[in-house]
C-alpha cells in the first residue's frame, strides 16, 4: 500500500464540503519583500484553524460501524486532536486525545471545547503516542497516527490539489515538515499533476529528523521550539517512504527565523500564524537567493498560537528591529538625573516605555546607579541617534 493521487483525489471527494475551501491568495507586499510571487494558502481558516482536520476527517470517514462505536484515539501536541476531536464529535465517534505536558493552553482548551476526552501524559509527543497506543490497544479502539497514515496522507495531499488548481504555473511548493503526512500527500499530488514542480520540505533546526534521515546523518532531536507542531523527534517511516523520493529538498530553519515570519504574518499580512505555519515563509526570509523570481506556494498550515506567546514574539521583532531599545546608563544617584536623561531621549523623539533604577550592582559605585531606560524608537537610525545623543552627555552608556 501507498499513496496515489487516486487516492488523494477521492480523499478530496469525500471531505468536501465538510472542511474549508481555503483561499490560494498572492501577497504583493511579502513578495515584494522577498524578491519572489508569493502565494499563500490559508489554512489556518479552516474551523479547527489548521490544515490537519483534512486528514483526521478522511481517515474517520474511512472507518467502518463497528469502528466507529468502537471509538478512537490519537497523539497529538494540538492540530491532529482538534482535528480528531472536532470531526469525531460531527460524526458521533468517541475520542480521546493524548496530549504532552507543556501543549499551549489554548490547544487543550480548544481540543476538550470540540469534544473529546483530553489526558495530558508524557513529555513530548514520541511519550505521549507510545501511551495513546497503549491504552487503545487496552480499550479495543482505533488508533489514529497524526502522520505514519496513508488515509491521513491522502487527505492532507488536497492541499496540493486545491492549490495547483488556483495557481497550476507555481515552480515550488515550501511544506513543513514534522512527521512527514503532510509533505508526503502534498508531494505524491503535485509531481502526479506537475512533475517539474519542486517540492521543498522545511524543518526546525531543534527537530531535523527528515533532513538526518535522508543524509544518513545521527542528528539528535529536542528542545522547546516554537514549532511545537512539527517538533517530532522522528519521522514517519510510511511518511518518509512515501516523501523522499519526491521531495526535491529540506531547508532547515532556526527559531528567530520562524519569530520573523510569524510577524511578518500579523504586520504585512494582518493574519496569524502558529511556528510550523510560518515554517515556509521564514524559509523564504532566511534563503531569499533560492527563491528569487520563482511562483512560490507557502502553506499556512495552523493559526493555533498562544496569545501571550504571540505578544512575546511580535515585541521581540521590535526588539530585533532596534524599534525597542534598552539604554543602560551608569550615572550618578542623585535628583534629577532621570530627568537629565529623559529630556535627551524626548527631544531625540524617542518614546520611554519603561525604567528599572538599580543601586544595588556591586560593579556600580555606592554613589553611582543604573539605570535601564526602554525606548520605543523609530528604526535602527534612530535608535543610534539616541544612543549618541546620551553619550554626549558624559555617562558611561549600554545599548541592548
Amino acid at each position: 500500500m501507498s499513496v496515489s493521487l487516486q487516492n488523494i483525489q477521492d480523499a478530496a471527494e469525500r471531505i468536501s464540503g465538510h472542511v474549508v475551501h481555503t483561499p490560494c491568495a498572492y501577497s504583493q507586499k511579502l513578495s515584494a519583500m522577498t524578491r519572489a510571487q508569493l502565494w499563500i494558502k490559508f489554512e489556518n481558516q479552516q474551523y479547527t484553524s489548521a490544515f490537519k482536520e483534512r486528514g483526521a476527517l478522511n481517515k474517520l470517514m474511512t472507518l467502518s460501524e463497528d469502528e466507529r462505536a468502537r471509538g478512537v484515539y490519537a497523539a497529538s501536541a494540538g492540530n491532529h486532536a482538534q482535528g480528531i476531536a472536532y470531526h469525531a464529535t460531527r460524526l458521533g465517534i468517541p475520542a480521546t486525545i493524548v496530549m504532552p505536558h507543556g501543549t499551549p493552553f489554548v490547544k487543550v482548551q480548544k481540543t476538550q471545547s470540540f469534544g473529546a476526552k483530553v489526558v495530558i501524559e508524557g513529555a513530548n509527543y514520541d511519550e505521549s503516542s507510545a501511551y495513546a497506543q497503549k491504552v487503545c490497544e487496552e480499550a479495543g479502539a482505533v488508533y489514529i497516527h497524526p502522520f505514519n497514515d496513508y488515509d491521513v496522507m491522502a487527505g492532507q495531499g488536497t492541499v496540493a490539489l486545491e492549490m495547483l488548481e488556483a495557481v497550476p504555473d507555481l515552480d515550488v511548493l515550501l511544506v513543513p515538515i514534522g512527521g512527514g503526512g503532510l509533505v508526503a500527500g502534498m508531494a505524491v499530488a503535485a509531481k502526479a499533476l506537475k512533475p517539474w514542480i519542486k517540492v521543498i520540505g522545511v524543518e526546525a533546526s531543534m527537530y531535523p529528523s527528515f533532513a538526518a534521515k535522508r543524509r544518513g546523518l545521527n542528528t539528535p532531536s529536542g528542545g522547546s521550539t516554537i514549532a511545537e507542531g512539527i517538533a517530532v523527534k522522528e519521522v514517519g517511516n510510511l511518511s518518509y517512504e512515501v516523501a523522499n523520493p519526491l521531495v526535491d529538498d529540506v531547508l532547515v530553519i532556526d527559531e528567530a527565523d520562524f519569530e520573523r515570519a510569524i510577524a511578518a504574518y500579523v504586520n504585512i499580512e494582518k493574519t496569524v500564524a502558529e511556528g510550523a505555519g510560518a515554517a515556509g515563509l521564514a524559509a523564504v526570509m532566511r534563503y531569499p537567493e533560492k527563491f528569487e523570481g520563482q511562483k512560490v506556494g507557502l502553506i499556512l498550515c495552523g493559526g493555533n498560537i498562544d496569545m501571550r506567546l504571540l505578544a512575546s514574539v511580535l515585541q521581540r521583532e521590535l526588539v530585533r528591529e532596534k524599534r525597542l531599545v534598552t539604554y543602560r546608563i551608569l550615572g550618578d544617584d542623585r535628583p534629577g538625573m532621570l530627568t537629565l536623561m529623559a529630556d535627551v531621549i524626548s527631544r531625540k523623539g524617542g518614546n520611554i516605555v519603561d525604567v528599572a533604577h538599580n543601586r544595588l550592582v556591586l560593579d556600580v559605585p555606592a554613589k553611582g546607579a543604573e539605570f535601564d531606560i526602554l525606548v520605543e524608537t523609530q528604526d535602527a537610525r534612530h535608535a543610534h541617534e539616541i544612543s549618541e545623543a546620551l553619550r554626549a552627555t558624559g555617562y558611561a552608556l549600554r545599548m541592548d
